[in-house]
């Protein structure tokens, strides 16, 4: 079991864009199942995720589970739900995922928690122009067939540094079919051709403590300014 959500580097995040737009926006087909709209999205739980299988193949949206754990790693294996940039493309653990199974992890938004409040005291960051966010992610199919992934993190930059040193490395659009693409292995030459966002479209502001408690927090009034 994951426990500690609010110390974590990426522990929290909210999604309630519709599956249709996510995806027209990653061109992929438009899923039978619809999203289920949640505020306080929690490790250890079904996330919604975008892959691409083939060059050949269009990009699909499909559920994993958040925590990463490669099937040779077996039940004992540490179950990971991020994976810092630094060190994500050269770490054992991590590289083979980072070459050949890369995903994104759509959000609205992602909660942070401010050091040294009690109780712990939640912000949370979106887009100015709220339009949704895709983390950068990896995933490995499972010891039992299904797939988990966990997001990368990168420094904090802008309004950001003000919450945590941490954020979600989130893609610019230009960046998603790169990052998508199963041929695309090479270490420089994804750094060469994937961007992060521009820092400087990200906001914050303080929410009510209930995002603490992930089993009694979940509604649209959590992301309101307290």
């Amino acid at each position: 079991m994951i426990i500690g959500y609010a110390s974590l580097m990426c522990g929290r995040f909210a999604l309630f864009t519709p599956l249709e737009r996510l995806a027209r926006k990653v061109g992929a087909s438009v899923p039978e199942q619809k999203v289920v709209f949640r505020y306080n999205v929690a490790p250890g739980t079904w996330i919604t995720a975008v892959r691409q299988a083939s060059e050949n193949e269009p990009p699909v949206i499909d559920q994993m589970w958040w925590g990463y754990r490669p099937r040779w790693a077996k039940s004992t294996g540490n179950q990971p739900i991020n994976a810092r940039v630094e060190t994500v493309a050269t770490n054992a653990y991590f590289k083979s995922a980072f070459a050949r199974h890369r995903c994104l992890i759509p959000a609205d938004g992602w909660y942070e928690w401010i050091k040294d409040t009690k109780p712990k005291q939640p912000h949370y960051l979106c887009r100015k122009d709220r339009k949704p966010l895709f983390f950068a992610g990896i995933f490995a199919e499972r010891e039992d067939g299904s797939l988990g992934c966990a997001i990368i993190t990168e420094p904090a930059r802008g309004s950001a540094t003000d919450v945590h040193d941490r954020m979600p490395l989130i893609l610019d659009d230009a960046s998603l079919e790169h990052w998508l693409a199963p041929d695309l292995t090479d270490r420089e030459t994804i750094r060469s051709m994937v961007h992060h966002l521009d820092a400087d479209l990200i906001e914050h502001w303080p929410v009510s403590t209930l995002v603490n408690k992930p089993v009694e927090g979940q509604g649209e009034e959590l992301i309101n300014p307290a």
